[in-house]
């Protein structure tokens, strides 16, 4: 995989929505700064996270994280836990891994040249496509 020049992070690409207040943004994104690592594949200018809380601190509060990738669907996240740290850790620990399921389905599995990206046309092959090829006799 080729080095992406502006890595996201989650620093870069954090908003807080409803029930955030900007001077909450930078403990957040501390909480979450374990998601870089999972995030730096992707492009700063083309990756965005939203964090909003329903009801803060009552009962029945509702955190929700959003992740946009441009080119995947949009990533949701949720937690009802009534400490707003423990929803916090529950929504990061979701979208990490729903970011690692993304990227184990979007890789071929039994192919090391597809994997290393040697196909000989320079274009992966399609599932159930044969190859002309091998059809042919060898000589």
């Amino acid at each position: 995989m080729s080095a992406v020049a502006n890595p996201a992070t989650v620093a870069a690409c954090l908003r807080v929505g409803a029930g955030f207040s900007q001077g909450d943004r930078n403990w957040i994104a501390e909480r979450f700064a374990t998601l870089d690592a999972r995030l730096a594949g992707f492009h700063a200018d083309a990756t965005e996270l939203e964090v909003s809380v329903k009801d803060r601190e009552a009962r029945g509060q509702k955190v929700t994280l959003e992740c946009w990738i441009a080119g995947r669907q949009k990533i949701v996240t949720t937690s009802v836990e009534e400490d707003l740290h423990a929803a916090l850790n529950d929504v990061r620990d979701d979208l990490r891994r729903r970011l690692n399921d993304a990227k184990t389905r979007q890789e071929p599995r039994n192919n090391k040249h597809l994997r290393e990206g040697h196909h000989a046309e320079g274009v992966p092959a399609q599932a159930g496509a044969v190859d002309e090829r091998a059809d042919e006799e060898p000589a």
